[in-house]
């Protein structure tokens, strides 16, 4: 069963930080990662990909095999006594998830992910309450998972899909998104919190007070600040909020879609099945409240108690200090790539981003720069990010991209320079 994390051999946090924050030392954290011990390529790993994933902590591995141990068992109708801890375990996961939140129990939907989450509104919300002409309004920045479904839902229902531009440092147009408010009344806002490609983090509560002002639902892509920085819905302003466990040391197959009660309350479900009814009969059915109105069929279970522990090791670092170690390191990294000869940087500045730098170096396609650092034991992510409207607006095809979080330090920013200067004597000469 999921349980609190406990301080390492060597207790990583300490009374000193930012602001009275709890500091850290990353090389400490990472014995708790048993992948960070790894070799590749007969170096240590230097895991720069944690946009895409994070690593898991012990204490997670080990309350996901706990669960299918000792507990595993499906939930809510079972009066067994392994059924009965299931229950617990999954209902404990919600309430550990709404508390970290700052949200309500019932607030809180277990999906699959982030996408299944964005989905879940566009189709179950969006769709039943737009009319022919509404418009939903999203940016220019958007990962495919905050576009391509009301692209869908949009052309099924006849909506207007517009997009806020961004400023040439890559961050939100706010003259323009007021313009866009003004003159479409726009029914949704999507947006993402915080950009996987370009790191900068949107003012998210500003955003949406004029978003809601203006008559719209606001619906936030959480997945790249969620793990990283302190979110609590009741400040951020958001009517929906979606992230993914894996991407703050949780394990994969499960997300979070947290909905304002009464949004929640006009939603219909993606799906249908059992457990997300009230009564069936055999042409018509009646649904349960939510959040189980959402969640057809067996949920998530063991990756929900193992979430828990996850959740516990973040709150036991405190996110401040988890956003004040990435901006430092961000700071860091920015200055070490702006020394390298040909390279481009893409976004705003430190003081405007979270923890990712995408780059490309001149003459160097991106898949053959990461190629190269994982030779070194550098492991980065390269592409077009699921952002191809963004990295079009950019004029490249793929981008590299470094990204941060708990366990990485500057050494791993020493290591991500020193194999981008080799790839660059290697792949375009002296």
């Amino acid at each position: 069963m999921a349980t609190s994390v406990q301080p390492p051999a060597g207790d990583p946090v300490s009374p000193a930080g930012a602001k009275g924050a709890p500091a850290f030392d990353p090389a400490v954290l990472r014995r708790d990662f048993p992948i960070l011990q790894r070799t590749v390529h007969g170096r240590p790993l230097a895991y720069l990909d944690s946009a895409a994933t994070s690593q898991k902590p012990a204490a997670v591995i080990d309350a996901l095999a706990a669960f299918y141990r000792e507990s595993n068992a499906n939930v809510h109708r079972g009066i067994h006594t392994l059924a009965e801890e299931a229950t617990a375990a999954y209902e404990g996961a919600r309430a550990r998830t709404a508390a970290f939140l700052g949200a309500c129990e019932d607030e809180i939907v277990f999906t699959r992910g982030t996408t299944e989450a964005l989905n879940m509104v566009a189709w179950g919300w969006a769709f039943h309450h737009l009319r022919p002409g509404d418009t939903i309004l999203v940016t220019l920045m958007e990962h495919h998972s905050n576009l391509v479904p009301w692209q869908q839902v949009a052309a099924r229902g006849g909506f207007q899909l517009r997009a806020v531009p961004l400023t040439p440092d890559g961050r939100l147009d706010r003259e323009a998104f007021t313009r866009l408010l003004e003159a479409h009344r726009p029914r949704v806002v999507a947006l993402a919190h915080m950009s996987n490609v370009l790191g900068t983090i949107n003012p998210v509560p500003e955003l949406a007070r004029q978003a809601r002002a203006a008559g719209a639902v606001v619906v936030v892509d959480g997945a790249q600040s969620v793990p990283h920085l302190p979110v609590d819905v009741g400040s951020l302003g958001a009517d929906f909020l979606a992230f993914s466990a894996h991407k703050m040391l949780g394990p994969t197959g499960l997300g979070v879609l947290y909905g304002r009660r009464e949004r929640l309350a006009e939603m219909e479900p993606l799906l249908g099945g059992g457990g997300m009814i009230r009564r069936v009969e055999v042409d018509r059915s009646t649904w349960a409240d939510p959040p189980q109105r959402f969640e057809a069929g067996t949920p998530p279970i063991a990756e929900a108690a193992a979430f828990t522990a996850a959740l516990d090791y973040l709150q036991r670092l405190g996110l401040e200090a988890v956003a004040a170690h990435e901006r430092e390191l961000v700071r860091y990294a920015w200055e070490r790539l702006q020394q390298v000869p040909g390279l481009i940087l893409y976004g705003p500045g430190p003081e405007h981003r979270g923890g990712v730098i995408s780059f490309t170096l001149e003459g160097v396609h991106p898949h053959d720069l990461a190629q190269v650092l994982d030779g070194e034991g550098v492991a980065i992510r390269a592409g077009h990010h699921c952002t191809q409207p963004l990295h079009r607006h950019l004029g490249v095809v793929a981008t590299a991209r470094a990204s941060f979080y708990i366990y990485n330090d500057r050494d791993d920013v020493d290591r991500l320079v020193d194999g981008i200067e080799k790839a660059r004597r290697l792949l375009t000469g002296p």
